[in-house]
């Protein structure tokens, strides 16, 4: 029997707010453990929360990126359970009316296993927003909590069980986390713990309906330990009920270093929660008026971008792919193409000139020692044929090292291109003198010999001569 994997992600994405979501504490990352907390964070008895507005707006802001129904009504709710990074033994969430409901996140593209994906749009279920939880640090046989986290705002986005592949769900979160930096709701860096995700898998028979048994997996630190669960799991199932045996509905642990899932502990239902409304914060009303504002300030969506790549600068579906997959890439090739004849030259010196030199050096787009628009100055120089694209090489390489700006080093260095054809109709002439062989093999009706010609002249101009020149100069004389 053949069977298909049935796949829904729940996605906590923290908040890039200055406070925490329900006391004045700072919502930053690092600092030294328990600084940031205070009687509300921590749970004292008779302490009040007070919503924090930049976190709804934010969280509104996620919701109309991925095209949610906004809710015009959302109340907070209780989630009680006992564990020692909750210390009021419960969470402030939402539960039956959220702030956002429905909407999708298109995926396309190649998979992380090399296939290309079929382009469609995953369901979304909701989203909502609670605090976060405090760490917990296990070192031997000690625990510690710290509580800086605790009551960090967090969204939690749930998808529909829309995805049927490792691959789908690998895209499904690349695509999340652009439309969330684009929106610039948060930062996304999963080694912070700003976004943490946990799988809920079941497989079935092909052509069945009714959902299979469903078992979530946690302990998920990248995307990449997503896609290897995902696999292992699909198979572990498979082969489980392949050989007669019964899935259970259980929450499973994903061991990286083994690869391999683990069996954690049952799974809670709804109601093992005792849900119930927190009578201590007064329900949220987004206005139309509000709700206007929010979407009048809505910046372009991933999608929209890498249609607008395609369309207004000529690049390839693929380039435009990878130009938009970091929000600070896309910025940069704007900034770089700004002006320019050729946007394509610019997507591959950005492409590949640039991020595998930073990603060699150990630099991010952030503190490149060449700036987009120093780039574009480099491209510039290459479209009015004052260089070669090989002599832009090395000053690219010299931009990198001392920062200085293209014609400066072209001029420091004299590295203009030779376009005098005189000048070069004598190298042209001595390579031809030098090399018979390939003279006679061009004539006998081998195209690519001219190739060995050009190289001649190239090294004898020292990269300065312009390359089309020297072959339309070189077949002039042969071709003549």
């Amino acid at each position: 029997m053949d069977y298909e994997a049935v796949i829904g992600l729940e996605v906590h994405i923290e908040l890039d707010t200055q406070t925490k979501i329900f006391c004045g504490c700072r919502n930053a990352f690092g600092a030294e453990p328990n600084t940031n907390v205070c009687p509300v964070c921590l749970g004292y008895p008779g302490s009040l929360p007070v919503m924090n507005r930049e976190a709804v707006r934010k969280t509104v802001m996620a919701g109309l990126m991925c095209g949610c129904e906004i809710a015009s009504y959302c109340k907070w709710d209780r989630k009680n359970y006992y564990y020692p990074d909750m210390p009021k033994n419960y969470q402030i969430s939402q539960y039956d009316l959220p702030l956002c409901l429905g909407g999708g996140v298109p995926i396309s593209g190649i998979g992380f296993s090399g296939e290309p994906l079929t382009e469609r749009t995953i369901g979304l279920t909701r989203i909502h927003l609670e605090e976060d939880v405090a760490k917990s640090t296990h070192l031997g046989k000690f625990s510690g909590v710290d509580f800086n986290r605790a009551g960090v705002p967090l969204m939690e986005i749930v998808s529909d069980p829309d995805m049927h592949s490792a691959d789908e769900a690998y895209a499904y979160l690349v695509a999340l986390k652009q439309a969330m930096e684009y929106a610039g709701v948060s930062a996304c860096d999963m080694e912070k713990g700003q976004m943490r995700c946990d799988v809920n898998i079941s497989v079935r028979p092909v052509g069945e309906t009714k959902l299979g048994t469903k078992i979530e997996i946690k302990n998920l630190n990248s995307f990449r330990a997503v896609h290897r669960s995902l696999l292992y799991e699909i198979e572990r199932q498979v082969d489980e009920l392949t050989e007669g045996g019964k899935l259970y509905q259980e929450t499973r642990r994903w061991d990286d270093a083994a690869g391999i899932t683990t069996v954690m502990r049952s799974k809670e239902h709804a109601h093992d929660y005792r849900y119930f409304p927190d009578p201590d914060l007064m329900p949220v009303e987004v206005s139309p008026e509000w709700l206007g504002e929010i979407r009048a300030v809505l910046p372009e969506t991933p999608t929209a971008r890498r249609a607008r790549f395609v369309a207004a600068y000529g690049v390839t579906p693929y380039d435009a792919h990878v130009l938009i997959l970091e929000k600070a890439t896309a910025d940069y090739f704007e900034a770089a193409a700004k002006g320019r004849q050729n946007p394509k030259l610019v997507a591959n010196w950005v492409q590949t000139e640039l991020l595998g030199a930073l990603a060699k050096g150990g630099h991010t787009l952030a503190d490149s020692p060449v700036s987009p628009e120093a780039l574009g100055e480099l491209v510039g120089l290459i479209e009015a044929n004052t260089i070669s694209g090989k002599i832009a090489k090395d000053v690219f390489a010299e931009m990198l090292a001392t920062g200085k700006p293209a014609p400066a080093i072209v001029k420091e260095k004299g590295l203009q291109q030779v376009t005098d054809s005189g000048a070069i109709e004598g190298l042209v002439d001595a390579a031809i003198a030098a090399n018979p062989k390939p003279v006679e093999e061009y004539k006998a009706g081998n195209p690519k010999a001219i190739q060995f010609l050009v190289g001649q002249v190239m090294k004898a101009s020292r990269g300065k001569a312009n390359p089309q020149m020297v072959v339309d100069l070189l077949r002039q004389r042969l071709d003549g």
